[in-house]
């Protein structure tokens, strides 16, 4: 997932759209997961989303070209997988159970604050004193919004929101350590290498909890629409896009549609499913978007 592009090789108009399209589609993901997960359960929901996402990117590498890319690097892409998609799906279809759409998509905003302390971490990359103040703004956000929503007293269903929280964070934590390991074993991988066979170590991890824990009624048209939606929209064809808005727009404009995400997620929770939002909820994600830019170095740019 690092290849080298250009900071930028086209005008605004040319990826807005791959942009403001990635950004619904992933906020979509949110309604999906909760959707399917009602039905299929946790781990079906994830399995099936990266057996899909793999089905759809598999063909398309071939027909790149990359298949001995793939077989070369394979045990690497397919290995960071399980960080960067098994269990991080699995958290979230897990935590979607318990919590809005919106107070997810916001903690999942937490990806690059995470990114950067595990960076920091593990590879020395020592972030600038407002790099620095970037992540103790975002994780105050975080701590802020955790408190207002976070119980861990158990609902009718035997569910609670504190764990789903945490498993959000775990989530978000995952794929912050997987953007450091492939920054350190996949230098130089194709893209579409690293995302087909992530999705194949993801499904691979992810087979037996599914099988075990498939679910004992058929479940109905809706959760398979809502299945087949993740892993064609949210997996397949969104990897595709995203890539594409690095070699169009550069990473640095790239990483910030992670901002965009809640905005379509909070939508599509209030219009679809009656969701309420409150002032609390808005304020803590301004916060944390504030402190994940700074943490990230979009809003200081030179000082990375």
């Amino acid at each position: 997932m690092t290849e080298t592009h250009p900071s930028t090789t086209a005008a605004p108009t040319a990826w807005m759209l791959d942009f403001v399209l990635l950004a619904a589609i992933w906020g979509a993901s949110f309604l999906f997961m909760r959707t399917a997960s009602k039905e299929f359960g946790v781990f079906a929901t994830a399995g099936l989303r990266t057996c899909i996402g793999a089905a759809f990117l598999l063909p398309l590498l071939w027909w790149r070209g990359h298949g001995a890319a793939l077989r070369q690097y394979g045990p690497r892409t397919m290995a960071i997988g399980v960080l960067n998609s098994a269990i991080p799906f699995a958290c979230f279809s897990y935590a979607l159970l318990s919590i809005s759409t919106g107070l997810s998509a916001i903690l999942n905003a937490t990806v690059p604050l995470f990114g950067a302390l595990v960076a920091w971490a593990w590879l020395g990359d020592r972030p600038s004193r407002m790099r620095m103040l970037g992540l103790a703004i975002g994780f105050a956000g975080v701590t802020a919004l955790a408190w207002e929503k976070a119980s861990f007293k158990p609902d009718a269903s035997g569910l609670s929101s504190g764990w789903a929280v945490l498993a959000c964070l775990l989530a978000t934590l995952c794929y912050g350590i997987s953007a450091s390991l492939a920054k350190r074993f996949l230098g130089g991988v194709p893209s579409l290498v690293s995302s087909a066979g992530s999705q194949l170590g993801a499904t691979a991890a992810l087979a037996p909890l599914m099988l075990w824990y498939w679910p004992a009624t058929l479940p109905g048209l809706e959760a398979w629409a809502a299945i087949s939606g993740l892993g064609l929209l949210c997996t397949g064809l969104a990897y595709v896009l995203y890539f594409r808005l690095i070699e169009r727009a550069g990473p640095a404009r790239a990483l910030s549609v992670t901002f965009a995400i809640p905005v379509f997620a909070v939508g599509y929770g209030v219009l679809l499913l009656g969701e309420t939002v409150t002032l609390w909820m808005l304020g803590c994600a301004l916060v944390i978007v504030l402190g994940t830019a700074l943490s990230s170095g979009l809003l200081n740019p030179g000082k990375r």
